[in-house]
């Protein structure tokens, strides 16, 4: 396959928990195109986080969307609003914060995938809400 296309509408989304208070669109990773990372839009509801986690191997970016939050890492939090982009280093902790009024959107990639795809594809399905649609087709909230 020379390229891949993702069809927002048509995305696959999970929560990985069911307390978990943000959830993620799958755009590409193994099981759809047979690739060594995954890429994914992360949705943060109001007041939602990360929890504190670190990866061994894998690389984490984050490019905000929508929406604006913390970021924080091995003790240094900043604030991220759209356009703002952060690559997390493995062995890194970090936590993704919501801060705003509204949800917070990230095109999140981890590479390599080191079983973060199958960890969100073993989570529960959730639909992407008329919101979450508007706003991944770049339209206003």
């Amino acid at each position: 396959m020379a390229f891949g296309i993702a069809q927002l509408a048509k995305a696959k989304a999970f929560r990985i928990s069911p307390n978990d208070t943000n959830y993620f669109a799958i755009l590409f990773d193994h099981t759809t195109d047979q690739i060594d990372n995954i890429f994914v839009i992360e949705i943060f509801r109001p007041g939602g986080a990360t929890p504190p986690n670190e990866h061994a191997i894998a690389h984490e970016f984050f490019h905000v969307l929508h929406g604006e939050g913390l970021a924080s890492c091995d003790g240094r939090t900043v604030p991220i609003r759209k356009g703002d982009s952060l690559l997390l280093h493995p062995g890194s902790e970090h936590v993704i914060e919501n801060t705003g009024a509204g949800k917070l959107y990230t095109l999140t990639v981890m590479t390599p995938n080191e079983g973060f795809a199958e960890l969100i594809r073993g989570g529960e399905p959730v639909e992407l809400d008329a919101e979450d649609l508007r706003v991944l087709q770049g339209h206003q909230a």
